[in-house]
């Protein structure tokens, strides 16, 4: 998974390769919490 950004601790990665990991989405990582956001294609 590639690594976005990183900055004041927060991880930014992004997991989007087309049926390796659905659904596409990002990770947010600070210290021991991790939030997860979903990425809606609309086409």
């Amino acid at each position: 998974m590639p690594e976005v950004s990183r900055f004041y601790g927060i991880i930014i990665k992004m997991f989007f390769k087309p049926k390796e990991h659905e659904p596409a989405h990002i990770h947010a990582l600070y210290d021991e919490y991790m939030g997860v956001f979903d990425i809606i294609l609309l086409r």
